[in-house]
């Protein structure tokens, strides 16, 4: 049996983004857990589908003695001020600083760009490699989107990613990041001998990695064969570009006791990518097209059409507020269409002043700030109110708590608006069933995310349209205006998206 800490902090950095991740944010709960410490952060985080509950879970299968240290995260947005990234990492070293460990366990994005650190993760990992010691392992688990640099490389004994885009295997991937360092922990090292990492030369526009199609389908298919004999662990990120940092982009990464195994998995796995990297592209949408051929597919006899208003997911960094879609749907006159969530905090307020049933015409949205998002101002009825507070129940949340603040559904014509007080994005039925409203029985819905709607909202779609709308989560690369240099040639080398077919 070993004493292992175990703890996490999750966040998506979109340097692009309007809104700053502050300690209050990551203080708050949304549709994960508040920050939490110490035994509160095992019963917060118990049955949920986060890496760190299956890495619990699997430990404690194990014999292993658990340590929890905390668990934090905030939904995607700008850097991460200073501030709540130094409160933060001091709670981590306040624990492990006090308390012999034999390994460390830990839940990290691996996307984090702080206020005065370009890569969160690394930096964290550097302190806790400093208090620990070299003779520690410690393991992370990671986003698929991580940004995997050279220091979490270095200071990490090993990292293991997540498999599926949208996420619904964070959990199993906590689980297996257990298995990897129990499997140290056996051999009594403190690293894996072999050690092979890969880069591309190319971005991978995060709208078109889900792996529910190829080619991160059969990619990730392949690296899963692949991991077998003297490979121990072999794992890819496919990187988030809009971090904006040098070492963005996708990384694999392979583990094991032979070297010889682990080059040549590292290398039949980028083989596979780079041979189909002009695959990594898709359909896209503008909103007057999207919206028209929404109303064309659409029917009372079909499942609804499904509009991803990917540029405005909170899930990548967004406002959550933008109105174009909603304003082309009111436009063009459609019926039984849904829309959200939009975050529209004052929004939500009038509406429970005036109560349900009342109708008030006031601007929703287009609060941001961000170019071409205007409000949409009309006439709105009341349909249902809600303090935001309820369980969601698709794959992919998994009974967590939620909490949107003051929630209401509204209807202008034909057309119905769940309005929240926070930025989430939209993955669950349970945000708009919590208001009455059953997602399958619409026509159309017009949701804020990008790819993870598709755990809870794809298998009863007719069709599922990915639009460009404003917002800073930008689905062609070629248009961001990167800092970075290596960023720029990267994006300028890659496919446009098509836009007609």
């Amino acid at each position: 049996m070993a004493v292992i800490a175990v703890g996490g902090i999750q966040h998506e950095t979109n340097v692009f983004g309007p809104y700053p991740a502050s300690f209050e944010v990551f203080a708050a709960r949304d549709e994960w857990p508040p920050l939490c410490r110490g035994e509160r952060m095992l019963e917060e985080v118990d049955g949920m589908n986060l890496p760190v509950t299956g890495a619990i879970e699997r430990l404690r299968e194990l014999g292993h003695q658990i340590v929890p240290l905390l668990w934090c995260s905030a939904t995607p947005s700008a850097q991460v001020t200073e501030d709540a990234f130094e409160r933060i990492s001091a709670m981590f070293l306040e624990t492990l600083s006090t308390t012999p460990v034999d390994a460390v366990l830990l839940d990290l994005h691996g996307a984090m760009v702080c206020e005065h650190r370009p890569d969160g993760d690394g930096e964290l990992l550097r302190r806790i490699r400093t208090v620990v010691g070299d003779a520690v392992p410690i393991a992370a688990c990671l986003d698929l989107h991580a940004n995997v640099s050279e220091l979490m490389v270095a200071e990490a004994s090993l990292l293991e990613i997540y498999r599926t885009y949208p996420h619904v295997d964070m959990s199993d991937s906590g689980a297996r990041t257990a298995d990897l360092l129990d499997l140290l922990l056996r051999h009594g090292r403190a690293r894996f001998p072999a050690v092979a990492v890969r880069r591309t030369d190319f971005l991978i526009p995060p709208v078109f990695g889900c792996t529910l199609v190829d080619p991160a389908r059969a990619i990730y298919q392949h690296l899963r064969d692949l991991v077998q004999d003297e490979v121990a662990g072999l794992s890819l990120a496919c990187g988030f570009p809009l971090s904006d940092v040098h070492e963005a982009g996708p990384v694999l990464i392979a583990y094991g006791f032979d070297a010889l195994a682990v080059e040549k998995a590292a290398d039949d796995l980028l083989g596979d990518i780079e041979r189909r990297e002009s695959e990594f592209k898709g359909r896209l949408y503008d909103v007057e097209e999207a919206v028209s051929e929404a109303i064309r597919l659409s029917g009372p006899a079909v499942g609804p059409v499904i509009l991803a208003d990917s540029q405005d997911n909170p899930g990548g960094g967004g406002s959550g507020d933008t109105t174009e879609i909603l304003r082309e749907l009111v436009r063009r006159g459609a019926q039984q269409a849904l829309v959200g969530v939009i975050n529209d905090a004052e929004a939500a307020a009038q509406a429970h002043q005036a109560g349900v049933g009342e109708v008030m015409n006031i601007s929703l949205g287009g609060k941001s700030g961000l170019p071409g998002n205007e409000p949409f101002a009309a006439e709105f009825r009341v349909l249902a109110l809600s303090d935001g507070r309820f369980h969601a129940s698709g794959p992919m949340l998994a009974g967590a708590e939620m909490d949107f603040g003051l929630t209401a559904l509204l209807e202008t014509g034909g057309v119905r608006i769940a309005v929240g007080s926070r930025a989430i994005q939209t993955m669950d039925q349970s945000m708009f069933r919590h208001l009455g409203i059953e997602p399958c029985e619409q026509r159309i819905i017009a949701l804020k995310s990008s790819v993870h709607f598709r755990n809870d909202f794809q298998h009863f779609a007719t069709a599922v349209l990915s639009v460009i709308a404003p917002g800073p989560v930008s689905v062609d690369l070629t248009s961001v205006p990167f800092s970075d240099s290596r960023l720029r040639r990267l994006a300028q080398k890659g496919i446009k998206p098509a836009f007609d077919g």
